[in-house]
């Protein structure tokens, strides 16, 4: 009986296997066909070249703006100017440093912007469009990494942002036998947290998933040592600091280069020439600040700042100088924020200040600075341990500096009372804008002699000794 039931369903099953069996096959044969196309399409692998040797071929990844992204910008001039060959990555939607354009061992590959229609400053649409844009950026990026391309020995990286960008560098990576760099400018996930709340999941999901891909990575570089001692702390990662510098085109005025620089920046302004001849005098003067105009940098602090400086100036009329400020930089809230000024003046609030926006070329920018009497930083940090690199730039020139302090790694940039001052509060900031500019010949004498001397090293000193002998170009 047991024997004639096995052969019952024996002859049960063959029908049936019988016919699915043309599917399993044809199943069969897809699946190799689809491996086989996968592994024929893969992208190039990086090959050391016998005769000659590695070749020092480097791409520097900017899931940004290009022309925003300075530090990115200056790796890739000083891989370039140590003997390496340099692609740098990212979108193209401002001018890059002209030297960026110029030099023949920079190739500049652009990518693909999302669509402007998924770009919204609204939480809702945030969390909705979010996802549909970082699918489109995982295409763009995974194509023009692996076929757009040719394979490098490294890959630079900027983080953040890490959504999508360092999933898609690892897979690439994998692929083309390259090495993976990560340069921590920031945290993604606290940037994150500025829009959805610290204990939002989006933002513990980030969170996991920067620190756990970053740990493939082959180095690190971050940028203060309060950013690698969180890395190391919260993830075992063992970066090399690599603070920022100023490169050599920011370098003080003479008093000639001054002067023709403010004739020129009276037609960028449409200054009146009263007021050049104010800052010649000393009657007035020029504040410079360059802001992102995001919820990472308090603009209306420096509003608020500049309202009660002003009641002072009026009160005291010829007792402290007139301000001119200019702002610098491009970000969402900026046309809000120049409603909000038109608005102050209509009111008779800045009868002591005038408040102007430029966007200016590198080369300008750094002119500006030279020109000016103090730079203002707004920078909050949104993990506390990421520096401004504005304030970099303006001790570069000479230009000491008063800034938002009230993080951690303030005090690796500025010396309190020696290069620059700190502030917590917008009446701080009013108190030493009245206690500089009241007597400008003392304490911002001072200020601008530990300024210049802070700027002496510059970004090639710091890049060689660290960046340069990870990569082998020193």
């Amino acid at each position: 009986m047991p024997k004639m039931a096995l052969e019952q369903n024996q002859n049960m099953a063959t029908p049936w296997l019988q016919s699915i069996w043309p599917f399993v096959l044809t199943a069969a044969v897809i699946g190799s066909t689809l491996f086989t196309a996968f592994l024929i399409t893969l992208p190039t692998q990086y090959r050391t070249n016998k005769e000659h040797g590695e070749e020092a071929s480097i791409q520097v990844i900017v899931l940004g703006d290009i022309g925003r992204s300075p530090r990115m910008q200056y790796h890739a001039l000083s891989i370039a100017n140590a003997g390496g060959r340099v692609e740098i990555i990212g979108y193209q939607e401002s001018d890059v440093h002209p030297e960026i354009k110029s030099n023949k061992s920079i190739t500049i590959v652009p990518l693909s912007p999302a669509p402007a229609s998924l770009r919204t400053g609204n939480r809702i649409l945030f969390l909705l469009f979010g996802p549909l844009k970082v699918l489109l950026q995982v295409r763009t990026l995974y194509h023009t990494l692996g076929y757009r391309t040719k394979p490098a020995k490294w890959m630079l990286v900027q983080n953040p942002p890490s959504i999508p960008t360092l999933v898609v560098a690892l897979l690439i990576c994998s692929f083309r036998n390259t090495r993976l760099a990560i340069d921590w400018h920031n945290f993604g996930y606290s940037i994150l947290a500025l829009r959805l709340g610290p204990s939002h999941p989006l933002v513990q999901l980030s969170k996991w998933y920067e620190l756990c891909f970053a740990k493939f990575a082959t180095a690190h570089f971050t940028v203060t040592n309060a950013m690698g001692r969180v890395l190391k702390d919260s993830s075992g990662i063992d970066p090399l600091t690599l603070h920022d510098r100023p490169p050599n085109y920011f370098q003080p005025l003479s008093a000639d280069q001054r002067r023709d620089f403010l004739k020129r920046l009276r037609d960028i302004t449409q200054f009146p020439d009263v007021m050049i001849d104010g800052i010649h005098s000393g009657r007035c003067m020029l504040l410079v600040s360059s802001t992102s105009w995001t919820a990472d940098e308090d603009f209306q602090l420096l509003l608020d700042a500049l309202v009660e400086y002003s009641t002072h100036a009026v009160e005291n009329r010829g007792h402290l100088p007139y301000i001119i400020a200019i702002i610098t930089g491009k970000g969402p809230q900026k046309e809000y924020y120049l409603a909000k000024i038109d608005s102050l003046v209509e009111q008779g609030k800045l009868g002591a200040v005038t408040i102007h926006t430029a966007w200016l070329a590198s080369q300008d920018y750094a002119s500006l600075l030279g020109a000016a009497d103090l730079g203002v930083s707004l920078h909050k940090s949104s993990s506390g341990v990421d520096l401004p690199m504005k304030v970099v730039d303006m001790f570069g020139v000479g230009l000491p500096v008063v800034g938002w302090s009230k993080f951690e790694a303030w005090p690796e940039l500025v010396k309190e009372g020696i290069n620059g001052r700190g502030f917590e509060s917008a009446d701080d900031l009013c108190d030493l804008l009245l206690g500089l500019f009241s007597s400008p010949t003392e304490d911002l004498t001072r200020l601008k002699t530990g300024a210049l001397k802070e700027g002496q090293r510059r970004w090639d000193d710091e890049w060689k000794p660290v960046a340069g002998k990870l990569f082998g170009l020193e």
